[in-house]
C-alpha cells in the first residue's frame, strides 16, 4: 500500500478520456457529500447543539459549492503535489476567493437573502462582510490536503481496478442524479413554482439554518 501511494505522490497519472470523466463525476458525489456533513455538523454546534440543520436546498445530502471547489483545487494543485504546504495554501487562497465572490454574488442576486453570513456565526475571527472568514479559509486548506493525499488516490485506485465499463456508468449516473437535483432546485422549480427541497423538507418539520 505504501508503494502505491508513494507512486501517486512521484509519478503523473494519465487516463483516457473516459476514465478521467468517471474520476471526475466521483469527485463531485463525494466532496459534495463531504461539505454537507461538515456544516451539517458544524451548524448543529452554530445552533448551540440542539437540533441539527439541513443545508444546501437540494433533496440529497451534496453543496455544490465544495465539489466545484474541490475540481478547481485539484486541477491547480495536482502537479504541485509532492509539497504539502503549496497545496495547503493554494487550497485557502482559491476556495477563499471562490467562497467570497460567490457569496457576494449570491447577496446581489437573491436582494440580500444570504446562503450563509458569517457574522452570525461562531469562530468567524477575520471575516469579511459576513462571506467568508479565516475559519473557512483554514477548513479549505485542510480540506485540500485530505482531497489530495487522500480522496484522489482511491480514486485512481478504484479506477484502475474496477472495469473502465462499469467504473464509467456507475460514476456518471450517480453524478448526473445529484446534478438534476441541483438543476431543478435552482432552476427548473423556480421558473415552472414547482415545489423545492426547502418546501418540501420544511413542510415535513426538516429544520433549517436561515439568516436575517
Amino acid at each position: 500500500m505504501k508503494e502505491k501511494y508513494k507512486d501517486y505522490i512521484e509519478h503523473d497519472h494519465s487516463f483516457n478520456k473516459k476514465t478521467m470523466l468517471g474520476i471526475i463525476c466521483l469527485l463531485i458525489i463525494t466532496t459534495g457529500i463531504y461539505g454537507f456533513l461538515y456544516e451539517y455538523i458544524f451548524y448543529y454546534i452554530n445552533g448551540g447543539m440542539n437540533q441539527f440543520y439541513w443545508r444546501g436546498g437540494h433533496f440529497l445530502p451534496w453543496i455544490n459549492i465544495y465539489a466545484y471547489g474541490s475540481l478547481a483545487i485539484y486541477f491547480t494543485t495536482y502537479k504541485k503535489r509532492k509539497n504539502p504546504l503549496k497545496v495547503f495554501f493554494i487550497s485557502m487562497l482559491l476556495c477563499g476567493i471562490l467562497e467570497f465572490i460567490t457569496g457576494f454574488v449570491m447577496d446581489i442576486v437573491r436582494a440580500g437573502d444570504r446562503c450563509w453570513d458569517y457574522n452570525q456565526e461562531i469562530w468567524n475571527f477575520g471575516n469579511i462582510g459576513g462571506y467568508v472568514c479565516l475559519r473557512s479559509v483554514l477548513f479549505f486548506g485542510i480540506s485540500g490536503l485530505i482531497l489530495m493525499y487522500g480522496l484522489v488516490p482511491i480514486c485512481f485506485y478504484l479506477a484502475k481496478k474496477i472495469n473502465p465499463k462499469i467504473f464509467l456508468w456507475i460514476t456518471i449516473v450517480l453524478c448526473v442524479i445529484f446534478l438534476m437535483d441541483e438543476i431543478y432546485n435552482c432552476l427548473i422549480a423556480r421558473i415552472l413554482h414547482l415545489p423545492r427541497a426547502y418546501d418540501i423538507y420544511s413542510k415535513l418539520g426538516v429544520h433549517y439554518m436561515s439568516f436575517q
